[in-house]
């Protein structure tokens, strides 16, 4: 889904988190999986010149079941990934939790970013067996 409009990120959270119920993850793992997508979101409405692209799509491997989520924008990048991933850092005035948090919830986490080419987030949380 296109996310340029702050109406987008609940609509991507709801999203998420229906997905996460049809495919069986309590509901403390989906509440990690609609954190992750809000923060992801959030980030595309509020740093991405123009927005971006949020995906969600099961994943398998294994005989696991998961939930993958990719975040895409053609925007400025992030020049500092280093600090942008450390606890604190914020380039807006905001508490620098975003992507950290997301890092830390999911169970996958792959970042590829260009200053002004974009940047491209893949990650993975995925059902273990002590919740099914």
């Amino acid at each position: 889904m296109a996310v340029t409009d702050e109406y987008h990120i609940a609509h991507a959270r709801q999203l998420a988190t229906a997905m996460a119920a049809e495919l069986g993850f309590p509901p403390v793992l989906a509440c990690y999986v609609a954190t992750s997508v809000s923060e992801l979101a959030s980030n595309l409405v509020f740093h991405a010149t123009d927005g971006g692209t949020i995906t969600l799509g099961p994943v398998r491997r294994a005989g696991q079941v998961g939930i993958e989520i990719t975040c895409k924008d053609n925007g400025p990048g992030i020049p500092d990934l280093h600090s942008a991933l450390q606890d604190g850092f914020s380039t807006n005035g905001g508490l620098g939790g975003g992507l950290p948090g997301v890092r830390r919830l999911m169970d996958d986490f792959e970042i590829i970013t260009r200053p002004g080419a974009g940047t491209r987030i893949v990650a993975r949380k995925w059902l273990s067996c002590q919740w099914q």
